[in-house]
């Protein structure tokens, strides 16, 4: 039993503590602010078995920790991969050089590798993957797992500016329908998105990609997408342009129903599914993305910072939808290859664009930001580390128990009150609310030995870390019971665990203190 409300006198009276002024400025007499910010009494506990020691509670307030980086699921850096990796793909982002000397390995900044990958690399024939047969698509995959990096993937089917058919020829040859362009010399062929056989032979291959990567513990999201030009979902070119909205929720629901655990991203553009690249807002954009985003996807942009291609209507979009699903940041200027200058905002140096970006991503309270090819070091030059620290310090959702109060002594198989306090100081949100999640994160409580290992975690169904946001300090009041904890001496231990992955603390916290196997540790009990 929880309650998200203000802890009484009486409630103090059920933990135990003996109403001296150490045991007062730990409990007694607080009012800690529930998820809207007021409280309603909580009423008195039963006293199960009792505590027939009175001991004074177990009081801790936990400082916030700014500066460690956290690599939590939909949160943080994505660093962007290649499926034709170079040679020193990842020696060029080991022992980058920092403004004060030091150096950093690149990787290590990042939760995610994000890919963006033909169709054609991941079934080069038909029923044959390239996460099995292709050595450099499992090679950089294998390391990135290897270095900690969680995985996402864009698949792209759009052949169009690429230098070969990113969709299999076999396809083609199966009786697909598309059309012929041209990238510079080269001759390539897409398909019509509304082809029969496209569509069949698309479907089977989401099934199996699903097969392979619908792994939370190894995918953190997927572009449940990727049609049109780039993947981006605009500039489509149909057999028949009627068929629009049904392509769009063609795809949307073959995504859905096969990935089941991972989140899937869709760019919000304000021409998704449409013929054109850009222009006034397309009128059945928004709808169409509403519908995507309501049946649970999430939102990402790929042209963050870009002033004319991320503008009111985007912000807008990012606006309507924030803390209902989290937003994923992708910047839009190739700064080696496009004049920057050329932008309404006025940029001039590769810092200014990456100041727009920032700025871009702080108003719209993004999760993850981007380390994307040819402007990964940029981020840590001097004009532009300062927004690197802020983004970490800052952005995403750091969240961690603010503060906790536990009894210090109980009787073995007594109920006891725990109360525990969490503040985010990210501008972004634990998303634990899209319904690929099902609201698999909780805050718990353990018991846990000298070593670490746990003797019993409470889980407080209760808490919705979703509702955990910037500025709202939230309480929550828990009545555990110790049934079957044997006698003796512990620690109370405190986390946001994964309750689909056996209750282990699956969220690292933004606190500083000393961690056991992930528990944060709140201070010693004896059951007796």
């Amino acid at each position: 039993m929880s309650t998200s409300n203000d802890i009484t006198r009486r409630t103090a009276l059920g933990l135990g503590v003996v109403a001296t002024a150490s045991a007062a400025s730990g409990l007694l007499g607080t009012s800690p602010a529930s998820a809207h910010g007021t409280g309603h009494p909580v009423p008195g506990p039963g006293r199960g078995h009792g505590n027939p020691h009175l001991a004074a509670a177990v009081s801790k307030e936990f400082p916030a920790d700014t500066t460690t980086l956290l690599r939590n699921p939909l949160n943080g850096w994505a660093l962007y991969g290649s499926s034709a990796p170079a040679a020193d793909y990842w020696t060029q982002y080991d022992d980058v050089p920092l403004p004060d000397g030091t150096t950093i390995t690149v990787s290590d900044y990042a939760s995610v590798m994000y890919m963006r990958v033909s169709w054609t690399i991941l079934e080069p024939s038909e029923g044959v993957y390239g996460w099995d047969t292709n050595a450099a698509f499992a090679g950089i995959l294998a390391e990135a797992r290897r270095r900690g990096l969680r995985l996402a993937f864009r698949v792209v089917v759009d052949s169009r500016d690429k230098a070969s058919n990113f969709t299999p020829d076999w396809v083609r040859a199966a009786g697909a329908a598309g059309y012929e362009t041209q990238t510079g010399s080269k001759t390539v062929w897409s398909p019509y998105p509304d082809d029969p056989v496209f569509q069949a032979k698309y479907a089977a291959f989401v099934a199996a990609f699903a097969a392979e990567y619908d792994d939370a513990a190894t995918t953190d999201f997927i572009d449940g997408y990727g049609l049109g030009k780039w993947g981006e979902g605009h500039s489509m070119i149909y057999r028949d342009a009627a068929n629009r909205e049904p392509v769009f929720d063609w795809i949307i629901d073959l995504y859905q129903e096969h990935f089941t655990k991972v989140p899937l991203a869709l760019n919000y553009h304000r021409m998704i599914g449409a013929g054109k690249d850009w222009g006034s807002p397309d009128p059945d954009s928004e709808r169409m993305l509403d519908g995507a985003y309501e049946k649970g996807y999430v939102l990402r942009h790929d042209a963050f910072g870009m002033t004319t291609y991320y503008s009111d209507w985007e912000k807008s979009m990012a606006a309507k939808w924030r803390y209902k699903r989290p937003i994923i940041m992708e910047g839009g200027w190739v700064t080696a290859q496009h004049d920057v200058t050329q932008d309404p905002r006025g940029y001039v140096t590769v810092a200014d664009v990456r100041q727009g970006e920032f700025d871009d991503s702080a108003e719209a309270h993004v999760n993850m930001m981007d380390l994307r090819n040819g402007e990964t070091l940029s981020w840590f030059a001097a004009e532009t580390y300062p927004l690197t620290q802020r983004f970490d310090a800052e952005g995403g959702y750091r969240i961690y128990p603010s503060k906790v109060v536990a009894p210090g002594a109980a009787a073995a198989g007594a109920t006891v009150e725990v109360t525990h306090e969490w503040t985010n100081i990210g501008w972004g949100y634990l998303p634990d609310n899209i319904p690929v999640w099902q609201g698999k994160y909780k805050a718990a409580l353990a018991l846990l030995r000298a070593d670490g290992t746990v003797v019993k975690t409470f889980v407080d169904t209760a808490s919705d870390p979703s509702k955990w946001l910037k500025g709202t300090p939230t309480s929550y009041a828990f009545r555990p019971s110790l049934s079957g904890v044997a006698k003796g001496s512990y620690r109370w231990g405190i986390a946001i665990v994964d309750t689909t992955a056996g209750n282990v603390p699956g969220i690292q916290l933004a606190a500083q203190g000393t961690k056991q196997n992930g528990w944060l540790v709140v201070g010693d009990v004896t059951v007796a």
